[in-house]
């Protein structure tokens, strides 16, 4: 399957420099370059890239404002974010706004083909330093002592719970859509939905929020007529 991929930089030499690497990946295909966060909406919207890689520093928007926004449509884009910035606030933000990979501008080409793909299939990929970071964070965090109430749980339908628990066990969207045979775009509009109902931001918080509220058990525990969990590992370069 071809990777339509549309590049954001406000700078030329660099969006140029992408876009002559990433044509010579015969996966890839380049559908434009902007340097301006408002028309990459548009291009967005009438292009339909499946990946959009893209710097914080954009013209009228900026990145972050434009993955916010590329994030409440009804079937978003994975976004790939290129940024010299690696700070703690720079993370959450970009994680919070909805983006699935993050790398830093020090990132060698392989590793930005790498996350272009693993976005594609609706996978997670950070920079090396970024994960460490994140993993020490998480295992600084208490363990959870019992399920919380979530009554929006309630309100997901049979086909959303499905998709959020194969989610949850480390599916990618490719991989939810093959097991549940229909379409990828069909998974991502299922996922906005979820995500809606529960008052979730990004993927990382829905999992989060299907383990903590009981949608989803630990391994080994029983859940009726429902698949058992497996441990959702941290996808990282």
């Amino acid at each position: 399957m071809t990777i339509r991929v549309l590049i954001c930089d406000q700078l030329p030499v660099i969006a140029d420099g992408l876009k002559t690497l990433l044509d010579a990946v015969s996966d890839i295909d380049v559908i434009g370059t902007t340097h301006n966060g408002m028309e990459a909406i548009v291009l967005v919207r009438t292009m339909r890239p499946d990946v959009v890689v893209t710097d914080l520093s954009l013209q009228t928007i900026s990145g972050l404002e434009m993955i916010r926004r590329l994030d409440k449509e009804e079937a978003p884009p994975n976004v790939v974010v290129f940024t010299a910035s690696d700070t703690d606030k720079t993370v959450s933000d970009v994680l919070h706004a909805g983006a699935s990979c993050l790398l830093g501008k020090d990132a060698c080409p392989q590793e930005l083909i790498s996350a272009i793909q693993a976005a594609a299939a609706g996978r997670t990929m950070l920079a090396p330093k970024i994960a460490e970071r994140l993993v020490s964070w998480f295992r600084a965090q208490p363990e959870p002592q019992e399920a919380e109430a979530c009554p929006e749980v309630t309100e997901l339908t049979p086909r959303e719970r499905e998709v959020t628990r194969m989610v949850a066990q480390g599916m990618s969207t490719e991989e939810v859509a093959r097991e549940l045979i229909i379409g990828e775009a069909t998974v991502r509009t299922h996922l906005y939905r979820v995500r809606t109902k529960l008052g979730v931001r990004d993927r990382a918080e829905l999992v989060s929020l299907a383990y903590r509220t009981g949608l989803i058990h630990s391994v080994g525990q029983p859940l009726g007529d429902d698949r058992v969990a497996a441990p959702v590992g941290l996808r990282a370069s």
